[in-house]
């Protein structure tokens, strides 16, 4: 058979087998829906929220979508499907395509030592804490028994750390350094890191860090474009994301932009932050996002890479991004900073569902669902065995933590008892 019949073959029964698999799914009952609205309408009527907007997606179609509340409680304008975002740590998923993209162009290689790229990083040691015999506690600094590499960049076990999260000694070294001070890109932001001590030895712990940020710094210096230029060229565009960007220029963008509530001091700093630096793009946590635009990456991300006939990543990067990669055998350990959560693995940029986890019952989902979600309150799934993606927006630190499980709880109980755990 020729290469052209067998395609056209093989995307005729592709399209049949999509079609009976969507045929065995149900859709989401009206009065599960209709529970999400209550739900919502009461968090904005009782104001803890100032507004959100909701999707819920199956078969590559909207199922639900709605939005409530205001954008800005000072202004009064209600929210609207191209609201306007700060999606924080969502930003997370989407550069790490544009690595695993870079991977695919043969370009870069997850065994690559970070040091190819942002050479301080080959100087880079790892902090120990010791007690001396009077009782002091002092930081000792260890060599590294291996290069941090891109793989660890990726999937977060690179020992880079927040000013937050982990020990005393972290916490106060990050803190010290004073690594936001002053105007710095990408690439000085990598630099600043990697003069910091690494919280853990390489490929030994998931640490939630600045990891996403220095693979935003190695993009640019293997592209030659900023972070922003290479992501619109190969993911945004492409996908129609027109409204996704890491600052906003017009009046209209800003009068899009949704804020929280005045009472939200951790939220609305961390707005002033971001807008103190507009020159780092910050790979981590620095994109601005519509729900529309967001429902375009899952969309890509549940058909395997693939959207609108154009493919984003090959099969095999696909499968590498979206497999856990922190596993039994992965030599990988997990504390009380682990943040995928009870039941999930994680991939490469993403927490991926792995087994039904130690509650009882367990929470709701699929195995092989994929998730993230942000310090804004942003929220994002997909379900593979539904068909099916959802997406939360809102600006909310305080009020996050309830929210977002309450959310995931609503969007599975619209859905029969046998179709809502693992």
């Amino acid at each position: 058979m020729r290469r052209r019949e067998f395609l056209v073959g093989a995307a005729m029964l592709a399209g049949t087998m999509a079609r009976s698999r969507a045929a065995d799914i149900p859709a989401p009952s009206p009065d599960g829906l209709d529970r999400i609205t209550a739900y919502f309408d009461n968090e904005v009527a009782s104001g803890r929220l100032p507004g959100a907007v909701i999707l819920v997606q199956q078969h590559g179609k909207p199922v639900y979508l709605k939005c409530f509340g205001v954008r800005d409680t000072r202004s009064g304008v209600a929210m609207t499907p191209d609201t306007i975002f700060a999606i924080h740590s969502m930003t997370k998923p989407i550069t790490c395509l544009g690595a695993m993209m870079l991977i695919d162009d043969g370009k870069l290689a997850l065994t690559d030592p970070v040091s190819k790229y942002v050479p301080l990083f080959a100087e880079t040691k790892v902090g120990r804490e010791v007690t001396l015999p009077g009782g002091t506690v002092e930081l000792d600094l260890d060599p590294p028994d291996r290069p941090v590499n891109i793989e660890d960049l990726l999937r977060h076990t690179s020992g880079i750390s927040y000013d937050y999260i982990g020990s005393e000694w972290v916490e106060h070294a990050y803190k010290m350094a004073n690594i936001f001070a002053g105007h710095f890109d990408n690439r000085e932001f990598a630099d600043r890191i990697a003069k910091l001590p690494l919280a853990r030895q390489p490929g030994t712990l998931w640490r939630y860090g600045h990891s996403t940020d220095v693979l935003g710094s190695v993009i640019e210096i293997i592209s030659g474009q900023t972070l922003y230029d290479f992501l619109k060229a190969r993911v945004f565009d492409p996908l129609g994301m027109n409204s996704t960007k890491f600052t906003l220029a017009t009046e209209d963008e800003l009068a899009r932009m949704a804020r929280p509530l005045p009472s939200d001091s951790i939220l609305l700093a961390g707005e002033r932050d971001r807008l103190d630096h507009p020159e780092w793009q910050s790979g981590g946590g620095g994109l601005l996002s519509t729900i529309t635009d967001y429902q375009r990456f899952s969309q890509m991300l549940l058909n395997g890479g693939e959207l609108d006939g154009r493919r984003y990543l090959s099969p095999a990067a696909f499968k590498a991004m979206t497999t856990d990669q922190i596993g039994p055998g992965s030599g990988v350990g997990r504390d009380y900073f682990y943040f995928p959560g009870d039941g999930f693995g994680y991939g490469y940029g993403l927490a991926v569902r792995t087994d039904p986890g130690n509650a009882k019952p367990p929470p709701p989902g699929s195995l092989g669902e994929l998730k993230w979600d942000s310090g804004s309150g942003t929220y994002f799934g997909v379900d593979p065995k539904l068909d099916m993606v959802y997406v939360m927006m809102q600006q909310t630190q305080n009020e996050r933590g309830r929210i977002t499980p309450a959310f995931k709880a609503l969007v599975y109980d619209c859905y029969p008892p046998a179709l809502r755990r693992p």
